[in-house]
């Protein structure tokens, strides 16, 4: 597939007017973009959503993706449409709309919401032929990403030595252990929407990274943000007792968490510091707070050896 991203964006308006039209005759007309970025243009229309995914995003890989999310209702939103379709050199998929979290009022977190969805996904049996999730690839790239970006930056040595300590399969570089489960592989309060809009049940959202894995990677990033200091622990506990109490099989039911949880957090900490670094180097500012934090938390790994029970 070949992309002409100048044509992408008025082309995928015209697909989501004409899909929302197709539902609902009678739509108030009104588009908005939700994302343009190089690995997704998202367009909305009234009740209906299209995605147009990475351009290097595989067509078999994505459609087994889609299709799990189509028979998940209750965990995962379902698409509009079976299969992706070809747009401009892009992948495209159709989903209804659905109302996001809203960043503006984090005591309204929906974490028992977010931490019962995954335990209901880690509990399904993954569909037969559904790839690898992504979360260890998505990191490496991070990682490849700072090399090549800010090579020279005082904040890359810490957070790329911390990177190097992890496993194998953490960087991407191996299989990751078993008994592998469904992931959703990218979690975090982005990826949840109340459907039907605006007051419906919460689902997960982005197939994306969906895939067959270690469960703990989904519950990796709360649980970094949580170890840096910058999750509270209150916070971090509803999560944690609202996924055991659903019977999720990433930790054990009670007692430390930490042993099944501490790679992939340590991952999620090296590769958001990594995103954060890079971001600041092309944009020529200084790291904030957040920023620091966990770069700081990269540079106090890289002197203690992970904690991984599986190898």
């Amino acid at each position: 597939m070949t992309t002409d991203a100048h044509a992408l964006l008025p082309a995928l308006e015209a697909r989501v007017r004409e899909t929302a039209h197709a539902r609902a005759p009678a739509c108030p007309c009104g588009a908005a973009t939700l994302a343009d970025r190089p690995d997704a243009t998202v367009v909305r229309h009234a009740g209906t959503v299209a995605k147009a995914h990475a351009a290097d995003a595989d067509p078999a890989e994505l459609s087994l993706r889609v299709a799990a999310a189509a028979r998940l209702p209750g965990v995962l939103l379902p698409p509009l449409a079976p299969a992706p379709v070809d747009l401009h050199g892009r992948l495209v998929t159709y989903w209804p709309y659905g109302t996001p979290v809203d960043p503006d009022d984090p005591d309204a977190a929906p974490w028992e919401a977010a931490a019962t969805l995954l335990a209901r996904l880690h509990r399904t049996p993954a569909p037969a032929a559904l790839p690898p999730m992504r979360g260890p690839a998505k990191a490496a790239l991070a990682a490849a990403r700072l090399r090549d970006t800010a090579p020279g930056h005082p904040a890359t040595a810490p957070v790329l030595a911390a990177w190097a300590a992890l496993p194998a399969w953490a960087r991407g570089e191996a299989a990751m252990p078993g008994p592998a489960a469904l992931c959703h592989g990218d979690l975090h309060l982005g990826q949840l929407i109340r459907h039907p809009a605006p007051d419906g049940p919460w689902l997960l959202i982005d197939v994306d990274d969906l895939g067959t894995g270690v469960p703990a990677w989904d519950l990796a990033r709360p649980a970094a943000w949580y170890a840096c200091g910058l999750l509270p622990p209150e916070e971090w506990h509803r999560f944690l007792t609202a996924y055991r109490a659903a019977g999720g099989p990433a930790v054990p039911t009670e007692g430390d968490p930490w042993p099944a949880l501490d790679v992939p957090a340590r991952a999620l900490t090296a590769q958001s510091a990594a995103r954060f670094v890079s971001k600041a180097v092309l944009a020529d500012r200084p790291l904030d707070e957040v920023e620091r934090s966990l770069v700081d938390a990269c540079a106090r790994m890289a002197s203690v050896r992970p904690a991984d029970p599986r190898g």
